[in-house]
């Protein structure tokens, strides 16, 4: 069991607190609304009023000894700067922040959070490409340029092999995993001579634009 502190608990931060709790964390809610602390308080392990951007506050609750720290706030970025610096301060061990934009992205980033989220992007992104793309079931963006994708496979791959294909320089992607048709289990690095069976999910990393592969020869 590990422990966490999330900060700010609109729609995104509460999702996360209820999710971490229900998977048997332990879980601090901070918010410095006292109606999004009473709609949690029964489903995290503890809800409390405060002011984030306050260190006291935040040492009186004992933050510095939980293992991560959710910086969900989303309606100031200047509020989510701040509580992201005292708790980099504070020496906490793992630091994820959400941003609202591009900008607020970049400067979660330069002053230490470890890793830095979009949902609002991501969402977009993977709306798009599962609107352009029939055969994308799912994508996990890593970077600017970069997703991994579940990809159901193209008919016109069906019975021929992953080096037949040419995948890696034919469309400029790697498959790094492979589900078959009927099983939860998933075969990790398929080997060159795998040939890919009608209803297979591969999941392919590569370019958000070589992920778009047709279902079309």
């Amino acid at each position: 069991m590990k422990s966490y502190v999330v900060i700010g608990i609109g729609r995104f931060g509460a999702a996360v607190a209820e999710e971490l709790c229900s998977l048997g964390h332990e879980v601090l809610a901070i918010d410095d609304s006292e109606e999004n602390i009473q709609r949690i308080a029964d489903r995290v392990t503890h809800a409390v009023v405060g002011d984030a951007k306050d260190e006291a506050v935040l040492k009186s609750l004992g933050v510095r000894n939980y293992d991560c720290a959710i910086v969900a706030i989303g309606s100031d970025i200047s509020d989510s700067v701040m509580a992201t610096l005292i708790l980099k301060e504070m020496g906490i061990k793992e630091i994820i922040c959400k941003a609202q934009s591009s900008v607020h992205m970049k400067l979660l980033q330069k002053i230490g959070a470890d890793l830095v989220v979009f949902p609002e992007h991501d969402s977009g992104v993977k709306l798009a490409h599962n609107l352009s793309s029939s055969n994308i079931l799912n994508l996990i963006e890593l970077s600017d340029d970069y997703s991994i994708a579940e990809i159901s496979a193209p008919k016109h791959w069906f019975g021929k092999s992953i080096r037949e294909l040419n995948i890696r320089v034919r469309y400029g992607i790697n498959i790094i995993a492979v589900r078959s048709s009927g099983t939860d289990g998933v075969q990790i690095s398929p080997q060159a001579d795998y040939e890919v069976k009608p209803g297979d999910v591969l999941f392919a990393v590569g370019t958000h634009e070589a992920l778009n592969i047709s279902q079309e020869e």
